[in-house]
């Protein structure tokens, strides 16, 4: 079928509009004027006109309709004309029985094996019997819904968007973009929620302003049940997301309260290599607020960090050793840090620098372990260990023949807090048997104004009578 609009001479046809015919879509009640032009022409009138297929139209036809082609009012056009208005006229469907319907059906395939045009009339009469009781611009509105939606989809399921195309988002679309994210991590399909929380994960790597919006869009609790996913993946775009947030100071107060540090720590038992090392990261970043250290080592982080620092890779290990170094600020964590075994790897890595000579990742290494060793130094529990685990003799090398100024400096003041409190007299004397003095006179004279000033202390400490118990302090 076909929609064709006429010329001002009511007997000539001006243009064929499309290949297809398509009932108006009007909420007047009155009868569309397309339709009264139309009435007294049959459908067959209408395709005598037409002298090539159905696609090979002529848009112009210059023909006179004689007027013994103006027959009467088909039944098929008063009927096609009554299906067609019946939206506008709120009729129902039922007005037309089915009976009724298939005889109007079966008429227009007759007329249609007579027809010179390919088009089958009753394909239209069969689509416009279907049509829906209201049918106006509202179909437009679901269609772009549809397509809205179609493309949250799209966006959702494609997970391989780089950091360009992300960060290219307009500030208009970002936050639309965000609240797709957020409204998606509770997506029944794992494929969704994973693409999600890649998403915000990207949002939030590299722009604060990003940050501070997903943040106060509820992202973070909705990303705190994946960070127990099954799916590894998952697991690891909502743990490297809650840590880009963590990196803006207004987040981490709502990450904290959310209730994540005890989900960070069980990433941190059961995720992949970058999951444990960015679970780590995002703990360090929630111990810059100082109250925070205290729930993080009570909630159980210690021992997986000790953990990642003896298994992990070198990233890992640096991660680990960081955040191990922030939480043991406080008396409290350096307690749980020595008990979860964290002196033996520290001293392992401080030998293995000395082995590795001035390798430069085996340098920083070691220098980072021996900041967490100086820090579990100030209690007694970390001084019988490092003392047990040989670390005497490995500080002593490194003030000997250590290739970092940095390193040299942590060392003394390690030996140095060895040598006080209640075991402090022995210690002593363990030093003086490892040929401490001469190398602590050397950097008196050649290290940093604080290793200087640290060494002589230390070689006054040594001078000093040696007492079992002894208990005092450098002046």
């Amino acid at each position: 079928m076909v929609s064709l609009q006429e010329s001002s001479n009511p007997g000539r046809v001006n243009q064929i509009t499309r290949p297809y015919y398509t009932p108006p879509y009007s909420s007047s009640s009155s009868t569309p004027s397309r339709f009264q032009k139309h009435l007294g022409r049959s459908m067959r009138t209408v395709r005598s006109n037409f002298h090539q297929s159905e696609y090979s139209f002529v848009s112009n036809i210059d023909e006179e309709v004689t007027p013994s082609e103006n027959l009467t009012d088909s039944v098929i056009d008063v009927h096609l004309h009554q299906l067609a208005t019946a939206p506008t006229n709120n009729l129902s469907k039922s007005s037309f029985s089915t009976n009724s319907t298939e005889e109007y059906l079966g008429i227009s395939q007759a007329l249609s094996e007579f027809s010179a045009c390919s088009s089958d009339i009753s394909g239209e009469l069969q689509r416009l019997a279907c049509l829906p009781e209201e049918e106006s611009s509202g179909s437009e509105t679901n269609l772009d819904q549809k397509q809205n939606q179609n493309q949250e989809q799209e966006f959702l399921q494609r997970e391989n968007f780089s950091t360009e195309i992300i960060e290219s988002i307009s500030p208009e679309d970002l936050q639309p973009t965000v609240k797709i994210c957020v409204d998606s991590l509770s997506s029944t399909s794992v494929v969704v929620k994973r693409s999600a929380a890649g998403k915000l994960r990207l949002l939030a790597k590299n722009r604060p302003e990003n940050r501070l919006l997903i943040g106060e869009s509820g992202a973070i609790p909705a990303l705190l049940p994946l960070l127990r996913c099954a799916d590894p993946w998952t697991q690891e775009n909502a743990v490297t997301a809650l840590l880009n947030l963590s990196l803006l100071d207004e987040n981490k107060p709502l990450i904290a309260g959310a209730g994540a540090v005890k989900s960070l720590i069980y990433v941190l038992k059961t995720g992949t290599e970058v999951s444990k090392q960015n679970a780590a990261c995002a703990l360090l970043n929630l111990a810059m607020i100082d109250e925070n250290k205290v729930s993080i080592g009570a909630c159980g982080a210690i021992p997986p960090l000790v953990s990642l620092l003896i298994n992990g890779s070198n990233r890992g290990k640096k991660d680990a050793l960081t955040t191990l170094y922030k939480l043991c600020s406080t008396k409290t964590n350096k307690k749980r840090a020595v008990t979860a075994g964290v002196v033996k790897p520290l001293v392992e890595l401080v030998v293995a620098a000395g082995e590795a000579g001035e390798e430069q990742g085996a340098v920083g290494m070691a220098e980072k372990a021996l900041v967490v060793l100086c820090c579990v130094a100030g209690v007694d529990e970390g001084k019988t260990a490092i003392v047990e685990e040989g670390g005497i003799q490995a500080l002593v090398e490194v003030i000997e023949d250590g290739a970092s100024v940095k390193a040299k400096e942590f060392s003394v003041v390690t030996l140095l807090q060895l040598c006080e409190g209640v075991n402090g007299g022995r210690n002593r004397g363990l030093l003086v048997g490892e040929g401490v003095i001469p190398p602590l006179v050397a950097l008196s004279q050649t290290g940093t104004a604080r290793a200087k000033h640290k060494a002589e202390t230390l070689l006054g400490y040594l001078r000093e009578p040696r007492q079992e118990g002894c208990s005092s302090s450098p002046k």
